[in-house]
């Protein structure tokens, strides 16, 4: 999809990487993640109206360290440099950078001077987020320094002629208290942008492009009930109406309802082309006697494929596959990063037997919070659009050890009550993802006067802005404490509910 304006975010290896894109299409302007391996032709055929340096790990004076062509800064393009990416572009245009005596980490404040372009609208002193050892120590011949802190003599730094800033704190961060008008002021001050991303505009250029892609031939959808290909469906179904159908594979390990509420938004209110494959006992006679968590994932995955072809395959020729592609799967399967981050099976083009002409991934320029966005502006029902995240084996892998239909009637009923829970008490979007796990653990328990052993369930809350760290969700005493007894006195065969908290690292989010 052409974009009128966009910003291009230059990746060093930072681990805000995604972060900072998020932050730039906040501000209504759209942005995208490449590797600073990236050439300078390619960077000045796309037509940025602004570049950003990310920040990194290394030294600017590493032998493999990331770098870039100087020429970059002659294009005429604003740049910001962001800590390592400040370093770097002092470093390549003639200034000094040196290892700190003292290393800053964490919050500190800052002060800034007045009347610069990176600090209009925020207080000549406030807190910033620091992350670095070193530091530059002299600007290049040109810039002046806008910003200092206790050990940072060079804060911000900035060259108006050629539009070129640089900050060592992280503007994307929540702690830096005006980060978001630091990174505004860049965009609409330095880079001269509009604003013209916004979801309502990237819904009739989305819808164009599929009729333009599909034009009057078929597409298949393989339909999870999760937030992506739902959203990407209902974007697909708005373009080209009919030739669209939807292959809903129920593998038996779906919340309590989920297929038969996925199943009347997309028959009822959509008038969606539907095919639900009610494929339990199949799934389930698969999983018999199996324990392990990656035999089970393997199992569960293959299955789901192969039931997802029989059903296309009576379909007649269909040309394409629509796929709920979003950008963080792009980027950390190494399209836009330099490194491989995790790869996924839905990137990286169709494999040669599957026998569609192409793809249709709508989503595949979004992150999360955009898809969900894009849902809401589509009238997709809240319940789905703000579905929790789930993984594709489902329950399989909140069951540990072998899955049972009683095991999964049991989670269900046990998993059902926690969400209901959350919800109610207005928690459940600022609680990322939180769901209950049948342990696998049986123990003692007194109830009604007698000897039990039961069941132990865990529960699981975690916060998180991108998935890939996360903290334990702090669920108050009191609701945790209604859960458990709802649970333990409407859910048959369970004695013990335990609250995991553990965070991501040490932990995973799921169990298994």
């Amino acid at each position: 999809m052409l974009r009128k304006e966009k910003i291009l975010v230059l990746d060093f290896g930072g681990q805000y990487c995604q972060l900072i894109a998020r932050r730039v299409r906040e501000c209504n302007v759209y942005c995208e993640i490449k590797s600073y391996k990236t050439s300078l032709k390619a960077i000045q055929e796309a037509g940025y109206c602004g570049i950003i340096f990310t920040g990194g790990a290394n030294s600017v004076y590493g032998e493999d360290s990331p770098s870039c062509d100087p020429q970059i800064f002659e294009l005429g393009i604003p740049i910001l440099g962001i800590c390592y990416g400040a370093q770097l572009m002092a470093y390549l245009l003639g200034g000094k950078v040196c290892k700190s005596e003292v290393r800053e980490y964490g919050h500190t404040e800052f002060a800034h001077e007045k009347d610069t372009v990176l600090f209009r609208d925020v207080p000549e002193k406030s807190v910033c987020w620091m992350s670095h050892t070193d530091y530059i120590a002299a600007v290049p011949k040109g810039f002046s320094v806008t910003a200092k802190s206790v050990h940072c003599p060079v804060a911000a730094m900035e060259q108006l002629e050629k539009n070129l800033y640089a900050v060592q704190m992280h503007p994307e961060v929540q702690h830096t208290e005006y980060g978001q008008q630091i990174l505004k002021n860049f965009l609409y001050g330095a880079c001269k942008c509009n604003g013209d991303w916004v979801m309502s505009s990237f819904v009739e250029e989305a819808v164009a492009s599929i009729r333009a892609q599909v034009g009057d031939k078929k597409v298949v959808c393989g339909l999870s009930g999760g937030v992506d290909s739902s959203v990407a469906a209902v974007l697909v179904h708005k373009a080209i109406g009919k030739n669209l159908t939807c292959i809903f594979v129920d593998h038996g390990m779906m919340r309590k309802n989920e297929g038969d509420e996925v199943e009347q938004v997309f028959r009822k209110q959509f008038d969606i082309n539907l095919i639900r494959v009610n494929a339990g006992e199949k799934f389930l006679s698969r999983l018999k006697g199996v324990t392990e968590p990656e035999k089970k994932r393997k199992i569960i995955g293959e299955g789901f494929i192969r039931v997802f072809e029989e059903e296309a395959k009576k379909l007649g020729k269909v040309e394409f596959l629509c796929q709920g592609t979003i950008y963080p799967d792009v980027v950390e399967s190494g399209t836009g990063n330099a490194a491989v981050i995790k790869s996924h099976h839905n990137v990286g083009g169709l494999p040669k037997d599957i026998g569609f002409e192409g793809l249709v991934e709508p989503l595949r320029d979004l992150f999360k919070d955009e898809v969900r966005k894009v849902g809401t502006e589509l009238g997709i029902p809240d319940f789905l659009v703000w579905r929790q995240p789930f993984p594709g084996p489902g329950l399989g892998i909140r069951i540990l050890g072998e899955v049972t239909e009683e095991k999964v009637a049991l989670l269900q009923e046990a998993d059902a009550i926690f969400r209901e829970e959350i919800a109610n008490a207005g928690l459940d979007r600022s609680i990322n993802q939180y769901f209950a796990v049948l342990t696998g653990i049986r123990s003692v328990g007194v109830m009604g006067d007698g000897r039990t052993y039961s069941n132990t369930i865990a529960l699981r809350g975690v916060t998180t802005s991108d998935f890939m760290t996360a903290e334990w969700a702090r669920v108050p005493y009191d609701l945790l404490e209604k859960v458990s007894s709802r649970i333990i006195n409407e859910v048959p065969n369970v004695n013990r509910v335990v609250y995991d908290i553990t965070s991501k690292p040490p932990a995973t989010i799921e169990w298994e």
